[in-house]
């Protein structure tokens, strides 16, 4: 690409303190629950977002480099009171008039938008080169968005409109900051319940979507024998193998790649030890384990750090610390959208309306990418692809990312960069027939 971002100029900011190690004694522990709240919360955003060298903090002068793009992060004020969603846009600063629709990444279930770190100078460079906008967006009630309370009037028994009163939690708030961003059209990417909510909303507003991007997405198949194991969440280690052999790129996915992945699952899945069977009943009957976190007060800060060491060993050890403390100030936030969960997911993890039956009357292209050690079951992409082909529309694919988990950006960012960056080009049916040769 010929826009070229200049070296990062994070040493001309105002100083912002490291974050702490993770806390491993009680007394550490107590002290960082302490220190947790908006402002600390604020900090350990700017953290990881101070590594891309376009980024212009809110309290600092306009820059005056030459960079092609700029970011910078605001609150979306939507029209109900104290309702905004945490943006960050990253915009082109010589816009092009024959631009592709911006790209809209949007993350998943008590997630935020700082989890794309490794994604966004990418996706940036691509922006730069296009004259066009990245945008990466909290969806209402997560991340740093707005927490407001989550309340649902249908009855029990009443599935669809259970679903349904969720669902539009999430994509109405998406739709009312599309219509103050003044975007005619977007392409999502969406990771696990970002993506489900994607997929929802090109199904609410199919002209205001340019393709979807969904990345490891929950709530896709409905088979009962499912193998989707959302405990692993909690147990999963990162690949490390990710920041060494980072050229192993994305392939196309295939019925024996899939079953290979189904394999391990179920090995996986075989082996659930009681305590993992007890978390995989909690999520699954709707349990928040952002609550049940916070419900541990003083001590919810190295249950945090337990997962962050485990899951993203494979980040450098300054980037997991800064991930920790960003995680740690998400969770211990008001809860509020983390309790759409027992609405949308039945039993077993599966969607109460999966998409699988409901994708077919998308008539735009659909990507489907999933981890090479996913748990999300990538069954359901793979009759996605067959039902949207029944219907019509071959403009839709499935990959598959090796050395890379659930957190399939994280994993093994330079694939998935090159798979984003070619998809947002519309060259993603090249790039397919060259992964297929490799698959």
């Amino acid at each position: 690409m010929s826009a070229s971002i200049p070296a990062s100029t994070s040493s001309a900011f105002l100083p912002l303190p490291p974050a702490k190690d993770i806390p491993v004694t009680f007394t550490a522990s107590l002290k960082s629950w302490w220190a947790a709240g908006d402002k600390q919360g604020n900090a350990s955003e700017e953290r990881l977002l101070r590594r891309l060298p376009f980024f212009q903090p809110e309290r600092m002068a306009s820059s005056t480099n030459d960079s092609p793009v700029i970011a910078l992060r605001e609150r979306v004020q939507l029209a109900a009171p104290k309702h905004f969603l945490n943006t960050l846009s990253i915009k082109s600063t010589n816009p092009s008039p024959t631009a592709p629709p911006p790209a809209v990444v949007l993350h998943g279930y008590g997630a935020g938008l700082g989890f794309f770190f490794r994604n966004f100078p990418a996706l940036a460079q691509w922006a730069g080169h296009r004259g066009t906008d990245v945008f990466a967006v909290d969806w209402l009630g997560m991340g740093r968005s707005a927490r407001v309370p989550f309340t649902i009037k249908a009855k029990r028994d009443d599935i669809s409109g259970r679903v349904n009163e969720a669902e539009s939690f999430f994509v109405e708030s998406l739709e009312e900051w599309r219509i103050k961003m003044g975007l005619e059209k977007m392409t999502l990417i969406g990771h696990s319940l970002g993506a489900y909510f994607s997929a929802v909303y090109a199904l609410r507003y199919p002209t205001r979507v340019h393709k979807l991007i969904l990345l490891s997405p929950a709530g896709v198949p409905h088979d009962p024998n499912n193998l989707t194991a959302p405990s692993r969440e909690l147990t999963d280690e990162g690949d490390s193998r990710s920041t060494i052999s980072a050229s192993h790129s994305a392939v196309a996915a295939s019925t024996a790649g899939v079953s290979k992945i189904r394999e391990e699952q179920k090995a996986i899945k075989e082996k659930e030890s009681r305590s993992r069977r007890l978390l995989t009943y909690l999520w699954e009957e709707g349990w928040s384990p952002f609550q049940v976190v916070r419900s541990t007060l003083f001590w919810s800060p190295m249950l945090v750090g337990k997962y962050s060491s485990r899951r993203f060993s494979g980040l450098t050890e300054e980037e997991t610390r800064d991930m920790h403390d960003y995680i740690l100030n998400i969770t211990l936030s008001k809860g509020s959208g983390e309790y759409c969960i027992s609405h949308i997911l039945a039993p077993y993890a599966h969607a109460r309306m999966p998409l699988v039956d409901r994708i077919a009357a998308l008539k735009l292209p659909v990507t489907f990418i999933y981890g090479e050690h996913d748990w999300m079951d990538p069954q359901g992409g793979l009759q996605s692809l067959e039902n949207l082909r029944k219907a019509g529309n071959y403009r839709s694919r499935m990959y598959n990312i090796p050395y890379a988990g659930h957190h399939v950006y994280l994993d093994n960012p330079t694939a998935v960069n090159e798979l984003l960056v070619a998809e947002l080009d519309d060259a993603g049916e090249q790039l397919y027939l060259f992964a297929a040769s490799r698959s």
